[in-house]
């Protein structure tokens, strides 16, 4: 009698993008079938577990993260990124968002894999983010044609310096304010519903009752002002145009106060149950791009600087600088004109994962 047949490995690159961790996946070497493709990921990493003891995740939302890349057909594009939230506690995988921070390795990961040809010095790679069908172009340093992760940029939320990625974005497939309102009031609350990359609502920390300094544990230990916040999230679903997001991750709320430093405005993000230790690229360019129309939320509380795009959104852990340019659209409501980024990443492993068996 023999045992269980030991699990086949699957070829993967654990990467840091950003404040993100996560795995990284040719789309051919994972299942065509979503449902079997989505089986196999929690397998790989550990979930459902709150420890994830027994696969490759960390834990948390921040490091349960999939990116799974392949070469595109869109005429813009020179690969396709498919962003998966992996689960922590439950048996759930989600496609209903992007990420921005694995996004900063998806163009390395693509130099890596020979989807793309490294140029020598500096390579972009355009990039379509499957599951909001935006663009965004990554540049990075590839000095005799390879990929090096060593370099002097810092990001805040991330020991140590590495290669800076850029990270420009075009305008988004969807409008920027998806209410078409500058302003709404959701569950009695006045919010700011904008997508930038990412389906965000934005709300005043004071209109919750909170000065939006708190710490993120202090934050998720608050139970009426999470379930005030859910509140929110509920009803701002619908009116985004998402339905019914009860059991999705969109739209994230990012609480605005003052800025305590020499930024535009502080913030506390939830995502969307737990409170994020520093702010994703994403939700920043939603922040940003608010801070920049008439009649929004932000009145009254964020500083923006006389001269130039870049502005500094404050968080748990640091800062990011992201520069957000807003200008009107053919139907003359806002529409974000440019959004850029100086991320970092880092390749962690790269060989064969054994998922748990089935």
């Amino acid at each position: 009698m023999t045992g269980p047949q030991e699990p086949e490995g699957v070829r993967c690159l654990l990467m840091r993008g950003g404040t993100s961790k996560g795995a990284y996946f040719l789309a051919g070497d994972l299942p065509a079938d979503p449902a079997a493709r989505d089986a196999l990921l929690l397998r790989i990493m550990g979930s459902p577990d709150p420890r994830q003891i027994d696969g490759v995740g960390g834990a948390h939302p921040l490091t349960s993260k999939v990116a799974v890349v392949s070469e595109s057909e869109h005429p813009d594009a020179d690969v396709d990124y498919l962003f998966l939230q992996v689960s922590v506690e439950k048996p759930e995988v989600s496609d209903r968002q992007n990420c921005g921070n694995l996004l900063a390795g998806v163009g390395p990961f693509a130099v890596e894999r020979g989807l793309v040809a490294a140029g020598d010095g500096r390579t972009s790679v355009r990039i379509r983010m499957v599951n909001s069908d935006d663009l965004a172009t990554a540049t990075f340093p590839t000095p005799g044609r390879r990929v090096d992760y060593t370099g002097e940029a810092r990001i805040s939320g991330v020991p140590g310096e590495a290669a800076p990625v850029l990270i420009e974005f075009g305008q988004g497939a969807g409008p920027l304010l998806p209410t078409g309102r500058a302003r709404d009031v959701v569950a009695g609350t006045p919010v700011t519903c904008v997508d930038n990359g990412m389906p965000t609502v934005l709300i005043a920390a004071a209109s919750l009752g909170v000065t939006g300094y708190e710490s993120p544990r202090e934050l998720e230990e608050d139970t009426a002002l999470r379930n005030r916040v859910e509140t929110i999230r509920l009803e701002a679903g619908p009116l985004m145009g998402l339905g019914d997001v009860r059991a999705t991750t969109v739209p994230k709320l990012s609480l605005l106060s003052p800025p305590a430093h020499d930024g535009a405005v502080t913030t506390r993000t939830f995502i969307p149950h737990r409170c994020h230790t520093a702010l994703g690229v994403l939700g920043a360019a939603g922040v940003a791009a608010a801070l920049r129309i008439d009649g929004s939320v932000a009145e009254g509380i964020a500083r923006l600087p006389e001269h130039g795009d870049r502005l500094r959104i404050e968080h748990p852990t640091g800062f990011i600088d992201i520069e957000a340019a807003v200008g009107a659209g053919a139907d003359g409501a806002p529409a974000a004109r440019r959004t850029a980024v100086v991320r970092t990443a880092r390749k962690i492993f790269d060989g064969t994962v054994f998922p748990r068996p089935a």
